[in-house]
């Protein structure tokens, strides 16, 4: 099962940016889906972002225009930038990797919070 090392989450005004980074353990060509995703107290987990390695995107509508997930195959590493941060996009995000038939493998996840 690849490994997955995110980093970058914080405390962050309204209106503020952060850039999380998910990192793997193998190449990140082998790798059919990496997403984030995230989740609140009481919530269920939700996808944020995704990208396949061909390099197709999918956002929730949420964070369309303030998202924006990107990929560094050199450094096998997936980035998230978050722009205009609002309350709401407070939760643990989770880097998610997938390549199917096998299962998903999960970051540790990193705290994001959203408050002034």
């Amino acid at each position: 099962q690849v490994q997955l090392v995110e980093s970058g989450g914080g405390l962050v005004q309204p209106g503020g940016s952060l850039r999380l980074s998910c990192t793997t353990s193998t190449n990140i060509f082998s790798i059919y889906v990496m997403a984030w995703y995230r989740q609140a107290p009481g919530n269920q987990r939700e996808l944020v972002a995704a990208m396949t390695v061909g390099g197709s995107t999918n956002y929730r509508d949420s964070v369309k225009g303030r998202f924006t997930i990107s990929r560094d195959n050199a450094n096998n590493t997936v980035y998230l930038q978050m722009s205009s941060l609002k309350p709401e996009d407070t939760a643990v995000y989770y880097c998610r990797a997938q390549s199917p038939p096998g299962p998903p493998s999960w970051g540790q996840g990193t705290q994001v919070t959203v408050s002034s």
